[in-house]
């Protein structure tokens, strides 16, 4: 088992278990506001920088892409140079790239930074999982996930408000320059609390699988991203969706190929996947992506264009939603710290597809916001209940040398379950637009619902390893 050194100069050597988490969570609930502010500003983006369609949908999904691609890597960086290291790195980066998105002249320009802080962005989320399992013991480590599962819930819920506040009080660029003094004290809060560790030995970066991966992974995200806007044909010359997806299978193909071969230090050590437990979360985690992204897309078109709300009134309709997502994110971690983590998010998985079926059913010409509130606050529980578990579900039983890699897969599998999700949800809905409004996004919800079906088969078949204590 590999040993993780402590740096007896770092800084944060003595501080807390609970101070270092509080330090990562001011930068946590950035990065989360971060994603969702963007999207009420679009409209004022396309205005204010005379951008097209196509451009603003590219804001965001550039950063979805850069985001999505490097977090494997990013798990064996921090396994490399220590997590803390690999925080403070993309945390910084993060930070200038907004400031960077605040001064962009133009619509590429603003693109083209929003890709570097999508690379930023994915240094950050690995080091927070991997900090978590060496700052607490297994029997602990529940409580911590569930602070993180809350920050998270409330930032989603705060999300809405706070773009549409901002962009009426100072236009989409001040949506960036918050990041800024929050960054920055979150920056000197991490350098200051965050214990150094580092490993004993020094790890090889694969090569080969950087590439391979990277490759792969860029080819599918950008393929199911963008296949509805190429309308799954050409996308530039003999170059079509459907050769770009096959091109990166056939990476992806060829890179586990590699892993497999590759007895030094593989980029994805295969033997993650003998753990069943990690296995099963990996797969949920992917559907809960998929589920979350399908069920926001159809429902965010219909409250807008079918029954009239402002963007505003739209996003903020999800804030009950999130806010109870946040309560029940934190009560949830404390459970899993005695209750199986398995079926905490089996029932998560329950409750929200219970809420969005619900909320398919409910759906016609003229229904009210107070009428969709409760299958909302239904599947608010459900997020709450699947985050932390989850993640606990990950990380148990699993040595110390697999942490950083283990954390990449995982948020990977989250990140490109949500690609398909918003994907499949474009699809449906192109797909039955001969129909009715209603019916058309009653359609579009069953996705998100088959999904999570699928996580809670993934949690019902599999029971957790026994807890690793890491050393």
């Amino acid at each position: 088992m590999q040993r993780l050194l402590r740096n007896p100069s770092s800084s944060g050597s003595c501080a807390s278990p609970q101070a270092a988490l509080h330090a990562l969570c001011v930068s946590f609930f950035m990065i989360c506001l971060d994603a969702t502010v963007v999207n009420v500003a679009l409209p004022d983006i396309r205005t204010s920088l005379g951008a097209s369609l196509n451009e603003a949908v590219w804001v965001n999904s550039v950063y979805a892409l850069c985001y999505a691609v490097p977090l494997i890597l990013a798990g064996r960086l921090g396994d490399r140079y220590g997590p803390k290291r690999l925080f403070l790195t993309g945390l910084a980066g993060f930070t200038l790239a907004s400031l960077a998105c605040a001064l962009a002249p133009n619509a590429p320009v603003l693109i083209a930074i929003r890709a570097a802080q999508g690379m930023a962005a994915a240094l950050i989320a690995p080091p927070v999982l991997s900090l978590i399992v060496h700052l607490f013991p297994a029997e602990r480590r529940g409580r911590a996930l569930g602070v993180f599962g809350a920050v998270g819930g409330a930032a989603m819920a705060a999300g809405p408000v706070v773009g549409g506040l901002l962009v009426v009080w100072t236009g989409w660029r001040g949506i960036f320059l918050i990041n800024l003094p929050v960054g920055i004290l979150g920056w000197i809060a991490a350098h200051r609390l965050l214990p150094d560790w580092r490993p004993a030995k020094d790890h090889r970066l694969d090569l080969r699988g950087i590439v391979l991966s990277s490759l792969g992974l860029t080819a599918l995200v950008f393929g199911v991203q963008s296949g509805e806007a190429y309308g799954w044909g050409t996308v530039a010359g003999p170059v079509t969706i459907p050769s770009v997806l096959a091109f990166g299978t056939v990476c992806l193909t060829v890179f586990v190929w590699w892993q497999h071969r590759n007895t030094r230090e593989p980029l994805l050590p295969l033997r993650l996947f003998r753990n069943h437990a990690f296995s099963a979360a990996a797969t949920a985690g992917g559907a809960m992506g998929a589920a979350m992204l399908g069920m926001f897309l159809p429902l965010m078109i219909y409250l807008q264009s079918n029954l009239g709300y402002s963007p505003l009134v739209a996003g903020a309709a999800t804030v009950p939603m999130f806010a109870l997502s946040s309560l029940s994110a934190r009560l949830a971690g404390k459970r899993s710290d005695t209750t199986s983590p398995r079926l905490l998010a089996a029932l998560g998985f329950l409750f929200m597809a219970a809420g969005i079926g619900s909320l398919t059913l409910l759906l016609h010409p003229g229904v009210g916001l107070w009428t969709l509130t409760p299958p909302l606050l239904v599947a608010g529980v459900g997020i709450g209940l699947v985050s932390a578990p989850l993640a606990g579900m990950a990380t148990r039983g699993l040595e110390p040398s697999l942490i950083g890699a283990a954390s990449g897969v995982f948020n990977s599998t989250r990140q490109l379950g949500a690609a398909f999700g918003s994907a499949a949800a474009g699809a449906l809905l192109q797909a039955h637009l001969g129909n009715t409004p209603t019916s058309t996004t009653q359609a579009a919800l069953a996705f998100p619902v088959a999904m999570l079906l699928i996580g809670l088969a993934c949690c019902a078949v599999v029971r957790p390893a026994p807890a690793v204590q890491t050393v």
